[in-house]
Parts: structure tokens; C-alpha cells; sequence
């Protein structure tokens, strides 16, 4: 069925889905040792979807199965692998992902299909700021996607803020993909040493790792920062290494499009009912047509808003807005229940904070604690920024005044492959 066909008819696409899960469904049974066991409480091989709805009859799948039974979701012969990666462990230890030729195909189409969300062509000459190594799916990816595109490739890699000017002025790229804090560094970087970002040749940034959005859809304070002083396109995208697939961005800015032959999602309210338009609920995704470790209704435990009515764009596909928080992530302090996403959006917001980290821990009564390791500046700023956050939380976390060196040790471990704004010690 045409990828047009699909994104812009709503009854295409249950269709295509319908077939697919079913297709889904009969491998897992054939060739997973652990949904050979789960699915037996789904009944006899015969039976299948008749209707998308059909699907909540079916199992979760779990982090904590993937992490305990790990090679038992291995679909394959181990010698038919041709690549690992492993999960960033935000919410506990890393576990491996397998994958085929076939699989790395597939990576390499669901990254270009992103780019051509973003509006990018062959036509483009793609700079990434992420890192290849370390066993990292992403940085592969956005690679493999821009090769299967036809565009250049620039492999500037994290970091090194003078390499990637020297990149951006000899090689003149379109497009960057990069974590989005960098950016004003980059910025920084570029002001202080005489360069014009905005005479240079880049025009869009495709953002990772973190949101550049509100729960409403509208720029956050990161994203208004950057646009304040480089009049780029920015684009939000949200994956995992689970999912194998991305969800990204259009042009429209009205939230990051699912690649419908790539993936079925849902997103569910606490009764594991389908949320309605605008509703936020848990995102659980089905990726579509892996091959090595495919998984079936992956709870990622991030918590979205949800959107399924026509884009600006012309798609009819299903969308999501930045994640709101992780369902494990989730604080109570002093009888008031928050994710501290709503910290991190907050503190980024203020003038006083120049950088930032979050702790959480569990007190001597297993209570909840958090805990703000902050570079202040300005008269007052401990009593200012407290007032602020208690007046748009009504919490007061504990606050530590920690040095910038600190801060960004915290936060920037050689043996991770992001930063790590929020560090949970629970």
C-alpha cells in the first residue's frame, strides 16, 4: 500500500495496521522463546485481531521482562546479527537490542522517513552532533537514515565546540541533529569567536533527547533561547531503543508524527483505555517488521498527549506531544504528585539559574526527596528562585548551591551518551 495512502486515510491505515499486528502477532508465536510463553494466555494460534481493538486482549510487555529474560526476545540465530546496541539505562540497567541487515534497513528508512517529516531531501548535507559509538542506536540511525536519503554526511560527532564551527564554515551543512542544550553553547562558542550563525548555511536542527516544546505544543524556553539568537527550524522527535522507530515533527510544528508502516502505538489512560484527542496517557508502542528482538505492546512508561485529528500538513496519522514525565519518575512531596520534567521546564525558565541538576532520593521513611544542585547568580537568587517554584508547584525542593564543574561532572559522564539533567538515586 502507497506511504501517502496510508498517512492520509484514516481507514488505510487501521487497515494496514490490522494486517500487519496480525502479521506481527503469528511471528512472535513462531519465533520468540518469550512471547511462545506469554501469548499462550492469548489462545490458540488461530486466533488474531479482527479489529484493532483486539489488541488490549494481548499482554504488555515490560522493561523489567526485557532486562530479566533478555535473549529469550532474540527472534533470530545469533548469527544472523549484525549489529548491538544497548538501552541508555534511564530508568535502570541497560539492556541489549539484536539486530539484522534487515533491521539496520529498517533503521536506516524510519530515520529518512523522519527527515522527509522535517522537510529534508537528498538535497541536504546532514551534520551530527551524536554520538556513533558507545553502542548507541540513535547516532546510527540518524547515519543510516541520511545514507538511505542520498544526502552528505558530516560525523561531527558530541561536543568540541570548535571542530563543529570548522565543519559548519568548510562544509556548509543544511541541517544539524543534536541534543538541543548544546545549542547554546554553540551559539556561545560561535558569538565569542566572531561567527554570524545566522550567515551561515544551516536552516533546520533536528532535536533529540529533549523536548523543545510544551505540553501545549508551543516553544519552550530552550527553544526560544536558540531561536532568539539563530533563526533556525527546530523539529522534536521522541524514540527509544525499543521502538527501533522515531516519531518526528513536520513542518506544522503540531506535534512528532508516527510512521504508520513502522509502527502501531497507543497511548493509555491508568484503566489501560485509549486516551481521546488531547488527553495525555502512557505511551505503548508495537514496532513493526523488526526482525532480530521485535516486542509487542512495549509499556515505555512515558506519559504524552495525544493527538489524532487532521495535521496542517495533510497526514492523518496519529501524533504526540513531548513527554510530560516518566510514570517511574514521578515524585510526592508533601502530598503533591509531580513529574520533575515540571522542574527541569521551570528551572530552565528562570534568569537566575545558570545551570542545573536534579537528584532524587528516597529519605530514612522511604518518602520522596528532591533535590536541586544549582550555579545561581544575581542578589537574592536562593529566595527568588524557591518562591518560584513554590508558587508554580506549590513544592519547595531542597536547594544546594553547587559550583559549575560540579554541576557538569554530574551531569555529563564520559560513559554516558547524553547529559543527564536528572539523576534518580531512588
Amino acid at each position: 500500500m502507497p506511504l501517502k495512502q496510508i498517512e492520509t486515510s484514516a481507514l488505510a491505515r487501521d487497515n494496514y495496521w490490522l494486517k500487519a499486528l496480525n502479521e506481527h502477532i503469528a511471528y512472535l508465536r513462531k519465533n520468540s522463546w518469550y512471547y511462545k510463553d506469554q501469548l499462550v494466555w492469548a489462545g490458540p494460534e488461530a486466533i488474531g485481531l479482527e479489529e484493532l481493538a483486539d489488541i488490549q486482549n494481548f499482554p504488555f510487555t515490560e522493561k523489567d521482562d526485557i532486562a530479566s529474560r533478555n535473549e529469550d526476545f532474540l527472534c533470530v540465530p545469533m548469527e544472523d546479527v549484525r549489529d548491538i546496541v544497548t538501552t541508555s539505562g534511564t530508568l535502570g540497567g541497560s539492556v541489549a537490542c539484536y539486530l539484522t541487515q534487515q533491521d539496520l534497513n529498517r533503521l536506516g528508512v524510519n530515520e529518512a522517513g523522519s527527515y522527509v517529516l522535517a522537510g529534508c531531501s537528498k538535497a541536504d548535507t546532514f551534520q551530527l552532533l551524536t554520538t556513533i559509538d558507545k553502542r548507541f542506536m540513535a547516532g546510527l540511525a540518524y547515519f543510516l537514515g541520511a545514507n538511505e536519503l542520498g544526502a552528505r554526511i558530516i560525523r561531527s560527532g558530541p561536543g568540541a565546540l570548535q571542530l563543529q564551527w570548522e565543519s559548519i564554515q568548510r562544509f556548509e551543512p543544511t541541517v544539524l541533529v543534536a541534543v538541543p542544550s548544546f545549542i547554546p553553547r554553540l551559539i556561545r562558542y560561535a558569538l565569542e569567536n566572531g561567527i554570524d550563525p545566522n550567515k551561515t548555511s544551516v536552516k533546520k536542527i533536528i532535536c533529540i533527547g529533549e523536548a523543545i516544546r510544551d505540553e501545549n505544543l508551543n516553544p519552550n524556553f530552550l527553544a526560544n533561547r536558540i531561536a532568539a539568537e539563530w533563526k533556525v527550524q527546530l523539529f522534536s522527535t521522541y524514540a527509544s531503543t525499543e521502538m527501533a522507530t522515531a516519531f518526528t515533527e513536520c513542518e506544522a510544528g503540531n506535534g512528532a508524527h508516527i510512521q504508520p508502516e513502522l509502527m502501531f502505538a497507543e497511548v493509555l489512560n491508568d484503566d489501560g483505555n485509549q486516551v481521546k484527542n488531547g488527553e495525555s496517557g502512557e505511551v505503548v508502542v508495537t514496532p513493526l517488521g523488526v526482525e532480530g528482538m521485535p516486542v509487542l505492546r512495549f509499556r515505555t512508561g512515558d506519559i504524552c498527549h495525544y493527538y489524532d485529528e487532521p495535521c496542517r500538513c495533510g497526514r492523518n496519522t496519529p501524533r504526540l506531544g513531548p513527554i510530560v514525565g516518566r510514570k517511574q519518575q514521578m515524585v510526592k512531596l508533601k502530598g503533591t504528585s509531580l513529574y520533575p520534567n515540571a522542574i527541569i521546564d521551570e528551572l530552565n525558565a528562570m534568569q537566575e539559574v545558570s545551570n542545573f541538576v536534579i537528584e532524587l532520593h528516597s529519605d530514612e521513611n522511604g518518602l520522596d526527596e528532591v533535590i536541586v544542585k544549582a550555579m545561581l547568580r544575581g542578589e537574592n537568587a536562593v529566595a527568588s528562585v524557591l518562591e518560584k517554584l513554590s508558587g508554580k508547584l506549590r513544592v519547595k525542593p531542597r536547594l544546594i548551591l553547587t559550583g559549575n564543574d560540579e554541576i557538569n561532572r554530574l551531569k555529563f559522564n564520559e560513559n554516558e551518551r547524553k547529559p543527564k539533567i536528572l539523576i534518580d538515586h531512588r
